[in-house]
């Protein structure tokens, strides 16, 4: 089976690409040599028998380079469904986090938060737990939060070039449709899937609506859309950074943890350390003047 092999930069990482590149091509007697699709990213074509010897070869010869390695089959790469996780995923934030922040529930909050994404404890039970903590609370902190939304670099590139390609895009998320919504709809997302956070006379009640979205919501929402849309799991790309990701991802035709946590990191089959996530294109074959600006 073909193989490819792609290599991706983060900032840090650019300079020592083009030299590394071509010695990992020459470390696994690549013909062809480098194949690049931007100055921060190429892809090596190898003929392989196993992608963990040629990861492990890779990752050897970049050493602490901040450049990201990923390895899958070369055919049918680019997907026709994109499900992607909203918190440190899309946006850089963590919402709850900055609902807490100015409440001086920081440390409260961010902790069970902590634990939750790194499979410590039962998500539906820590989101229960970080929402009642916030009962009482006047909701124009929800607009005050919301002001302070982050879009993590590469999020509109990425939507917007899958959907010129007429691939269908759903923001899959754990969080809150008060905020969800209109990043899905700043950037374009097709779907929104996210919990609803239950609001009594202008102020958060400290519970959400039935039913939660867990880790398995968001494995079944890949499988239901993919079914809808006659796309078959190997043509499905999802993303996110927690351990609540971690069975959509499995799913998926490749599945990428983006700058996971660290009990994500040690099991996602694929991962971005370092490159933004136009890093996701690049893993589907996109060349930079592909890219929607």
């Amino acid at each position: 089976m073909e193989m490819v092999l792609t290599l991706i930069a983060g900032r840090r990482g650019r300079l020592a690409l083009s030299r590394l590149a071509s010695r990992i091509a020459a470390a696994l007697r690549v013909e062809r040599g480098p194949i690049w699709l931007a100055p921060e990213a190429c892809d090596l074509a190898i003929e392989a028998a196993g992608r963990g010897e040629v990861e492990e070869t890779a990752r050897a010869l970049i050493g602490g380079a901040a450049i990201d390695v990923l390895v899958q089959p070369a055919a049918r790469r680019r997907k026709r469904l994109l499900v992607a996780d909203l918190e440190s995923t899309i946006i850089e934030n963590e919402m709850l986090d900055e609902i807490a922040e100015p409440l001086g529930l920081h440390a409260a909050i961010s902790e069970i938060t902590r634990r939750a994404m790194n499979g410590e404890i039962d998500f539906a039970a820590a989101l229960e737990a970080r929402v009642a903590l916030l009962a009482g609370i006047e909701a124009h902190v929800l607009e005050e939060a919301a002001a302070r939304i982050r879009l993590t670099p590469g999020a509109h590139a990425l939507v917007a070039t899958m959907r010129r390609g007429e691939a269908v895009t759903a923001l899959v998320s754990g969080g809150f449709t008060v905020f969800a919504e209109p990043v899905a709809a700043a950037l374009g997302f097709d779907r929104v899937v996210a919990n609803r956070l239950d609001l009594e006379k202008g102020r958060i009640a400290g519970t959400v609506r039935p039913p939660i979205v867990t880790r398995e919501t968001k494995r079944r929402a890949l499988l239901a859309l993919a079914a809808e849309f006659g796309v078959t799991l190997e043509e499905t790309i999802a993303v996110g950074d927690g351990a609540n990701d971690l069975p959509m991802l499995a799913a998926a035709g490749i599945g990428i943890a983006f700058r996971p946590k660290p009990a994500v990191a040690r099991i996602a089959r694929w991962r971005l350390d370092h490159a933004d996530l136009t890093g996701l294109l690049y893993a589907q074959g996109y060349r930079k003047d592909e890219i929607v600006a």
